[in-house]
């Protein structure tokens, strides 16, 4: 046999997606391309505040091991996204070539000497799953979604808080392009440095330097946006609406560029915010809750279910009243007094949507319990004396967790809807925090004029929301075996 080692050709095959391409395996391999080629993409023309972000990590490890009230006075939870953003920069394409390369390799072993070994449950179910067209470019679709929430710090255009000159930049349309004159002075306050020699001292100025720095996006100079400028001796004249200013040319960064132009791709609202970096940013909020609180709710009702099915009684009366009680009364009206009696912080939303939504879970986990436990091994389990604890953990729970995870991935969709629709009511994430619900919120009134500012966060919602269901069916499809043909 010859041997490929060294080729042009198995060089070519080391490159995550190639060797698959080449397979005949086109989608997969074209998907893992593509992601990688994106993901190194961002990742070199972000390598500034990618080091900035492992190294005010490593510093700030150092500190809270050292001294945990110097860091508390500097930390902010701002600071984390640039943190789980790098590491997920990071972390994806190193996962996306073992990926690529295990299923490279286990092509290549399948062409040589087809398998025969017999295929476990979920083998079966994901290879039905696979056969769903719809569902992969759906799951696709949630991938990139999900990935541009991580990095929003990194791909975002602008602070989705910047409320910049709007006398210029407020209600721009999609791929507007305005000017902007850069100024020496800093776009944040400057945090003051601390005093000493210490280690500590040393330790927190670097934590203090490199989170200026990220705030800033390694962009510390302010910008001015105007519609027009001129330069006349060592004076800039510039004219923002209606009106004309002028500025000494000294105040201007750099006197041979002083200004740049910016493109805001899909316009700004009424406060000159850029709807784009916005909409990235409020997909963070909308998923986040959304996976969050699926997370929550299915293991709540798993917990119930179980509980309440195997060991019957009593417990399973009172469990399943109350459960009778909490589905009877009005699921948004209950949120809706939860949050308007004590509040509606993200934390907050996240709890109130999760102690509302475990009960369905609950139902169908405890009607499946109640058929496993008359069954044959789960009454050998307890012939041989094994614990409750065991019996409902190694063999209830990992049987019910068809119904589980189908609901749980058709769940999300409406957790999103819901967590929109309250934010929209103004009873959710509040302002100036981004989520799409209240970004749509913030269009409402202007639709006709303005339609760009809720369109965009409605699109998103729609595609996210038909996206879970698609995966959702089929999931249901593979997991039932009358529907995997």
């Amino acid at each position: 046999m010859k041997k490929e080692s060294g080729t042009p050709s198995s060089l070519l095959n080391l490159i995550p997606g190639v060797g698959l391409i080449r397979l005949q395996k086109k989608g997969q391999g074209l998907f893992i391309l593509l992601s990688f080629a994106t993901f190194l993409s961002i990742l070199f023309f972000q390598a500034g505040l990618v080091m900035i972000s492992f190294r005010s990590m490593v510093t700030a490890t150092a500190l809270l091991f050292s001294a945990p009230a110097a860091l508390r006075e500097i930390f902010t939870s701002e600071i984390v996204e640039f943190w789980v953003g790098a590491i997920y920069l990071v972390g994806v394409p190193l996962l996306l070539a073992l990926i690529a390369r295990h299923s490279y390799i286990k092509k290549r072993r399948e062409e040589k000497k087809p398998a025969e070994e017999e295929l476990s449950l979920g083998k079966i179910s994901f290879r039905a799953f696979l056969r769903h067209t719809i569902a992969l470019y759906a799951s696709a679709v949630i991938f990139v979604l999900y990935s541009v929430a991580f990095l929003a710090p990194f791909i975002a255009p602008f602070s989705p808080y910047d409320q910049q000159d709007f006398l210029v930049t407020a209600y721009q349309p999609p791929l507007a392009r305005l000017d902007a004159l850069v100024l020496k002075q800093t776009k944040n306050l400057t945090i003051p440095l601390q005093q000493g020699n210490s280690t500590t001292v040393q330790l927190a100025n670097s934590l203090i330097s490199d989170f200026q720095q990220l705030k800033t996006r390694n962009k510390p100079h302010a910008l001015r946006f105007v519609n027009e400028y001129r330069i006349e001796g060592s004076t800039v004249i510039y004219r923002q609406g209606m009106r004309t200013k002028t500025m000494p040319l000294a105040e201007v960064a750099d006197p041979a560029q002083v200004a740049v132009t910016r493109t805001f791709t899909l316009g700004t609202d009424q406060y000159g915010r850029d709807i784009l970096s916005r909409v990235i940013y409020g997909s963070k909020i909308s998923l986040s809750i959304g996976f969050l609180v699926v997370l929550i709710s299915v293991t709540l009702g798993t917990l119930v279910g179980v509980t309440s099915g195997y060991f019957g009684g009593w417990i399973d009366a009172l469990m399943m009243r109350i459960v009778d009680v909490l589905i009877a009364f009005p699921a948004l009206f209950l949120i809706l007094i939860i949050i308007a009696t004590f509040g509606n912080s993200i934390y907050f939303i996240v709890i109130t949507l999760s102690f509302t939504g475990w009960m369905g879970v609950a139902r169908i986990v405890r009607s499946q319990v109640l058929s496993l436990k008359e069954q044959e091994f789960i009454l050998a389990a307890k012939s041989l004396g094994l614990s409750n604890m065991r019996i409902i953990l190694r063999h209830l729970a990992p049987n019910t967790l068809t119904p589980v995870i189908i609901a749980a991935t058709l769940r999300i969709g409406n957790i999103i809807l819901t967590e929109a629709g309250l934010s929209f009511l103004g009873l959710g994430v509040q302002p100036p925090t981004p989520s799409w619900g209240n970004i749509i919120n913030e269009g409402r009134d202007s639709l006709l004029n303005y339609w760009w500012i809720s369109t965009f966060p409605g699109i998103a919602i729609v595609i996210t929301v038909l996206c879970f269901n698609l995966i959702g069916d089929a999931v249901r499809d593979a997991l039932d075996p009358r529907m995997r043909g």
